[in-house]
């Protein structure tokens, strides 16, 4: 975005560019709603990447495959209707499925589901291509791109880098993920684990992407590990089989056990992924606050922008978190109000002995 507004841009990458958290994860393009603020920047952002998913190139695998939330009983249904009321208010276009016309619309899922809630404008991509198409528009502006040397210290207008050298300029942005507590000392960040599987290609075995309402709970809880059914279509026919979650850990090695609970489940809802053929198991971790929304601003005290903190929505806030960014700095009115995403927000404070 700032290279596109003519500022002489320097993205200092670690390892390279759509590695880290952007290769691990999902690229699901996903409209949230746990709460206003989460709301706000998932359909800015959405809107965003419906304009420049017509620009992308086969390579970045873009599928408009709309999100499927399943309910499996009276109660997810509920939460079905609530959903669905909250997006008609705010124009998102959904659709309630009963029994019936959720097995309509995906064959494979298990007998005895109560029905589920189809939002059609939600779109994957592959996250890796992705970004270096995002890396190759800005250097066309004239940005510079330095691999391969991570960051070792920030301050307001200067990054020192591992190898002792220093790049100098009139601002500094961390969007350094799980590692942006290590640039921003006592920043509210923390990494959150999780495995992934792609399968073999079995061509329409998995229509939409397919999430159990229950991953509210195990997506918003506090518990520190948590499996939830989450299967994605990729276009290239294979599947991409999650999810779980875990605080603690830091270790990148898969966890067997937790591996088999979280394929265990998705077999639960689509008992045919028990005879597909698993090519890749991996995990990576996602920079989680204490409050589920990212850090978008400026830091308290040290001049540097921070961009950070999406968790598990990194890739769908992406594009809204650039735009906010820039216009903040260059002094515009932002499509959305910034206050909720502050890095000085009171909600990000740890709580008080008992609470």
């Amino acid at each position: 975005e700032l290279a596109h507004e003519g500022f002489q841009v320097c993205v200092i990458e670690a390892r390279h560019v759509g590695g880290g958290a952007t290769a691990a994860g999902m690229g699901h393009v996903v409209v949230m709603d746990d709460s206003e603020p989460q709301f706000a920047l998932t359909r800015y952002s959405q809107k965003l990447w419906d304009e420049l998913l017509r620009e992308l190139p086969p390579e970045c695998e873009t599928l408009r495959c709309g999100t499927l939330w399943v309910a499996a009983d009276a109660e997810e249904m509920a939460e079905v209707r609530r959903k669905n009321d909250f997006a008609r208010r705010h124009d998102v276009p959904t659709e309630i499925l009963d029994e019936h016309a959720l097995y309509e619309a995906e064959p494979g899922l298990r007998k005895g589901l109560a029905g589920g809630l189809l939002v059609p404008a939600d779109s994957v991509v592959f996250p890796p291509t992705v970004a270096a198409f995002l890396i190759r528009r800005a250097q066309q502006k004239g940005a510079t791109l330095r691999c391969g040397v991570p960051a070792r210290r920030l301050a307001a207008k200067r990054v020192e880098l591992a190898d002792g050298s220093a790049v100098e300029g009139d601002l500094v942005i961390n969007a350094a993920g799980c590692r942006s507590p290590e640039l921003s000392p006592g920043l509210e960040v923390a990494p959150r684990k999780g495995h992934l599987v792609i399968t073999e290609r079995y061509p329409s075995a998995v229509r939409h992407q397919l999430i159990e309402l229950g991953y509210l709970k195990s997506a918003g809880g506090s518990a520190n590990e948590s499996v939830a059914f989450n299967v994605q279509p990729r276009p290239t026919g294979q599947l991409l089989i999650g999810s779980s979650r875990q605080f603690g850990d830091s270790s990148p090695d898969i966890r067997f056990d937790l591996l088999g609970r979280m394929l265990r489940r998705a077999m639960e809802y689509v008992p045919d992924l028990a005879r597909l053929l698993a090519l890749r198991v991996w995990t990576g971790f996602r920079a989680a606050t204490r409050d589920k929304l990212p850090l978008i601003g400026l830091e308290p005290g040290t001049g540097v922008y921070l961009a950070t903190g999406h968790e598990g929505l990194g890739i769908t806030m992406s594009l809204g978190t650039a735009r906010l960014l820039a216009d903040s700095v260059l002094g515009r009115t932002t499509a959305i109000g910034l206050q909720p995403y502050s890095p000085a927000r009171p909600s990000l404070r740890p709580a008080a002995d008992g609470d």
